[in-house]
């Protein structure tokens, strides 16, 4: 047995605690986050891009929390260390993920100090949680003698690192299922599916990997995707706008339009420039961005 110290009497979790509070925890976690989802999808290579879909199984779903070991050692410049799974200044800390309601802490990490983080894929979002996770303040181990926690522990005892935060959302989402099969259409190539897409999603930021994902497992998707520029201009009135050129996205970031990492946006053309007088066949079939 051992003492059971309040969270602000713990000195070894309040040092953790600190030497987390000097970095800008939101967005590293959340790129942290967002890549061990992307991982898990492998987009592509399988089309998917929503972890909540029936395509994905549960056991796919689980690992996320071990991606996010090492997304999150890397983030904050740690080492994998025993006996748990990192060190910091010394102290022995687990990390753990879930895309559950709690975390499922295993034998060796039970009474340590533990960095949880939960993501809710349904609404694009997580947060993280710094604790030293009492047995006391667990429920019954499972036949692994894992436990998890006690949501009215979580809630006295836990330090919340960062609140409820967004995570980057994948447009295809916004798709309905009849855009979805147009742009995913079997035996079509992908200047017409990505056409379809721009047509879709005007003034909706496309990150890279949403164009990879449309053109799984065909050669050089960006390069098809700048040569199809006059033909969503011809089809649909939009001026399509790449993140890889500064020119272009100084244009978007002027209206408002944060393109970098190499990401697109279908735009409608600033009306002094003269273009853009042709109608849209998908005009009444957009997505919406609410």
């Amino acid at each position: 047995m051992h003492e059971i110290a309040a969270p602000e009497d713990d000195q070894d979790l309040q040092a953790v605690y600190t030497w987390l509070m000097t970095h800008p925890l939101a967005p590293l976690l959340t790129s942290a986050v967002n890549d061990a989802v992307e991982y898990v999808l492998d987009g592509a290579r399988t089309w998917r891009f929503d972890l909540n879909s029936p395509e994905v199984d549960s056991d796919e779903r689980r690992t996320v929390g071990t991606k996010l070991q090492y997304r999150v050692l890397s983030a904050l410049e740690l080492e994998k260390e025993p006996p748990l799974d990192t060190q910091i200044l010394g102290i022995a800390v687990e990390l753990k993920g879930t895309i559950g309601t709690s975390w499922m802490i295993p034998r060796e990490g039970q009474c340590e100090i533990c960095l949880l983080i939960q993501v809710d894929t349904a609404r694009d979002r997580h947060r993280a949680f710094l604790m030293r996770t009492h047995r006391l303040w667990l429920n019954a181990p499972n036949q692994d003698q894992k436990r998890s926690i006690r949501a009215d522990a979580r809630d006295e005892y836990a330090i919340p690192l960062i609140p409820w935060t967004s995570l980057p959302a994948n447009p295809l989402k916004l798709l309905t299922s009849r855009q979805l099969a147009v742009v995913f259409a079997p035996h079509v190539g992908q200047a017409k599916r990505l056409t379809a897409l721009f047509g879709y999603l005007p003034e909706v930021v496309i990150p890279r990997t949403s164009i990879l994902t449309v053109c799984a497992n065909r050669d050089d998707p960006m390069r098809r995707a700048r040569q199809i520029k006059d033909t969503v201009m011809e089809q649909h009135g939009l001026r399509v706008l790449c993140g890889k050129w500064p020119a272009e996205r100084e244009e978007a970031a002027a209206r408002g339009y944060d393109i970098s990492g190499a990401a697109w946006v279908a735009l409608q053309p600033d009306p002094g420039d003269g273009s853009g007088d042709e109608g849209s066949d998908l005009a009444g079939d957009r997505a919406s961005k609410t």
